[in-house]
């Protein structure tokens, strides 16, 4: 496997554009990991293995599991409804929404920019600077007076402003501010040390800066344009942490071991709750299909039995991130970009390997 991931690897760094790190681990054991590209272009500074990448949207599953240790704390409840918690008063937040509905996308309120819908995230900060958005009460004017895509719990849709609700949650309950609730309770509990919330403006040591393409009209690269004036300059609730390749499989162990939630918490995570799911078959492997609802922010790839795999993606402009795992086989995949590259065709290649090794008699 080893040889095999060498290869695809290689493949992608020389001819698909691919900047980052890929980790693959089975049963624990680091079958693979190798860095490419550059943090830093301009000064010609190298990835590194141990480099903190932002996430983009892997940082929800962080939020999912802040939530749900509020809930085994008994400090909330997953039919609680939004504006019995936040102070929600003038907006379009209907009265009904819940908790549970806000992570697993059938709250049906509008997101800020309505990707699904074609509208481009980028084109919010014309007019609004992004420099003025560093926390998840600064988002509310670009949401939360919209009308609402439908009635809450009548169909599913992805909203990343869903979440921005959620962390307002914790930091009502808790007191604390998101950021430092969520790096206290999660990453320093399982010693994810190369994982925090950092600012695009700040002084980061071993980050790698996003990068966005230059092409010309046949899409061939041109050049490189950082993606500073993108999105937020600062990850809240919805997206925008960094970490590293070592650092998701140490939030992973926490999840199975304990650490982070318990054994029925950790359970609920790991398994579906939308009831809206539209079964497409997974690539060229036989008998699986992608179950096109949610769990608490992680997706699932199904066979008859147990869930094939279990994974979160995200992108932002410049930036891109996978977090697979296949729990048969505890088989886990990492894939960090901080170019935009096509890293799903990527782990489709890398994925259909495993299966072929590891999962065929």
């Amino acid at each position: 496997m080893r040889k095999f991931m060498e290869t695809i690897c290689n493949y992608y760094a020389t001819e698909q554009n691919f900047s980052g790190v890929c980790m693959l681990k089975i049963k624990g054991e680091t079958v693979f990991e190798k860095a490419y590209g550059y943090a830093n272009r301009a000064f010609k500074i190298k990835n590194e293995v141990d480099t903190s990448f932002d996430t983009a949207s892997v940082t929800k599953v962080f939020t999912a599991v802040a939530v749900l240790k509020l809930v085994e704390q008994g400090k909330l409840n997953l039919d609680d409804k939004i504006v019995n918690i936040i102070d929600l008063k003038g907006t379009k937040i209907p009265d009904d929404v819940t908790i549970e509905q806000l992570l697993n996308h059938t709250s049906g309120i509008a997101d800020d920019a309505d990707e699904e819908a074609g509208e481009d995230y980028e084109a919010l900060f014309i007019d609004s600077p992004n420099y003025a958005i560093r926390e998840c009460k600064d988002f509310l004017k670009n949401f939360a007076y919209k009308e609402p895509n439908f009635k809450a719990g009548n169909n599913v849709r992805y909203c990343n402003c869903s979440f921005i609700l959620l962390g307002l949650v914790i930091e009502k309950i808790t007191g604390m501010k998101y950021q430092n609730y969520v790096a206290k309770n999660i990453f320093e509990k399982v010693c994810m040390s190369g994982t925090g919330f950092f600012s695009m403006d700040g002084i980061n040591e071993n980050t790698a800066e996003g990068y966005i393409n230059i092409t010309d009209k046949e899409d061939n690269i041109l050049g490189y344009k950082k993606n500073i004036y993108s999105y937020p300059p600062i990850g809240t609730a919805d997206g925008g942490a960094y970490t590293t390749a070592e650092d998701l499989n140490r939030f992973l162990i926490g999840i199975q071991n304990g650490t982070l939630l318990n054994k029925e918490y950790s359970d609920i995570l790991m398994h579906a709750h939308c009831n809206f799911c539209d079964a497409k078959e997974v690539y060229e492997i036989p008998g699986l299909y992608k179950r096109n609802g949610y769990a608490f922010e992680f997706f699932m790839i199904n066979d008859e039995k147990e869930p094939f795999c279990i994974y979160k993606d995200g992108c932002n402009y410049g930036v891109s991130a996978m977090f697979s795992y296949y729990p048969e086989k505890d088989i886990s995949l990492v894939v960090l970009s901080n170019q935009e590259c096509n890293i799903w065709d990527m782990r489709k290649e890398i994925q259909l390997e495993l299966y072929k090794k590891y999962y065929i008699k």
